[in-house]
């Protein structure tokens, strides 16, 4: 599970993925629709969990966090 943050757009991305380093580049390259926007992209925070569906539930509570909360999280928990 990963957090990414646009300093030009002042924006957090939260996502989860077996390879951090190539989904990262990902971002950056520009392939994936929803953040092409938004480069670059860093990261800012990451964790890994025992399996897929650990990933996707903290996902998806993250996702659910207003940007002031993501910003608490990270600085909590990094």
């Amino acid at each position: 599970v990963y957090i990414l943050y646009s300093e030009s757009f002042d924006k957090y991305y939260v996502g989860q993925t077996a390879n951090l380093q190539d989904r990262v580049l990902r971002h950056n390259s520009g392939t994936e629709k929803a953040t092409k926007a938004y480069r670059p992209w860093l990261l800012r925070w990451h964790t890994e969990k025992p399996s897929r569906s650990e990933a996707m539930e903290l996902e998806r509570k993250l996702k659910n966090l207003s940007k002031e909360r993501i910003i608490s999280f990270i600085q909590k928990y990094s």
